[in-house]
């Protein structure tokens, strides 16, 4: 493989993460309000606040299975009148919404 080669290769895996990055940071806002909206309605707690504790992009399995989507995964921390709980929260690549699992 030559130096010209190897280079183009190195561009377009760091674009790939890159757009995996970008993607990640773009979920993120809306994964933190659902995870918020489900904590304060389980807490009962209109005052709880949300911080995201872990996020991660989660790639279809397989090189090239049809009909599967690329994921962004947070682990969610909200906390308010003396309560604390954890979400799981799951958004889809081309969809808006984000969906928040049980408590934990």
């Amino acid at each position: 493989m030559t130096l010209r080669s190897l280079a183009l290769l190195a561009g377009v895996l760091l674009t790939g993460c890159a757009t995996q990055q970008d993607f990640v940071s773009s979920k993120q806002p809306t994964a933190t309000d659902v995870a918020l909206s489900r904590g304060k309605f389980d807490l009962n707690c209109p005052a709880a606040t949300a911080s995201v504790l872990s996020k991660q992009y989660i790639q279809p399995p397989g090189p090239m299975i049809a009909n599967t989507i690329s994921r962004a995964e947070f682990t969610v921390g909200v906390q308010g009148c003396g309560q604390r709980a954890t979400y799981i929260v799951v958004c889809s690549e081309g969809t808006e919404g984000c969906i928040a699992g049980g408590r934990q």
